[in-house]
């Protein structure tokens, strides 16, 4: 899949940015990736909410293969292929795409860096106490 074909197969869903990933591309919406293009394969963003959807027409989550084992990533799962003759109903699915990679979006917590991290920490441990002056400081010499 090419980057133009991409880009026209989600032009009833909105303007959508291709970026290059891994040996393929990701697609996002608003900054929010919700689907993958990867190994000739089109895979949407699922979650709980969906997932018996992708189940229902017969499509399996995104797998690839390591030098010991198929690591199975469960929130990726493959476009039925009868969507790509039906621009509306695949906009449906994008739709629902977005919605459950929005949903994981707010269950992450945000990544700090470290530099933030580390000025953060600082501040929290360092106060500012005034000095007392000691007696001697107080004697004429």
């Amino acid at each position: 899949m090419d980057r133009d074909f991409l880009i026209d197969l989600f032009s009833g869903f909105g303007p959508v940015t291709i970026r290059r990933m891994f040996s393929g591309f990701g697609i996002s919406f608003d900054g929010t990736n919700f689907a993958l293009a990867l190994r000739g394969g089109l895979y949407l963003r699922a979650d709980d909410t969906s997932i018996a959807r992708f189940e229902a027409e017969g499509a399996k989550p995104f797998q690839y293969q390591t030098r010991t084992r198929t690591v199975t990533v469960a929130s990726y799962w493959q476009l039925p292929e009868r969507l790509y003759d039906d621009p509306e109903e695949l906009t449906e699915w994008a739709r629902a795409a977005l919605a459950a990679a929005q949903r994981a979006a707010l269950r992450k917590r945000p990544k700090v860096h470290k530099a933030v991290k580390k000025a953060l920490a600082k501040k929290k441990t360092s106060r500012v106490v005034p000095a007392k002056r000691s007696s001697r400081a107080r004697r004429d010499p």
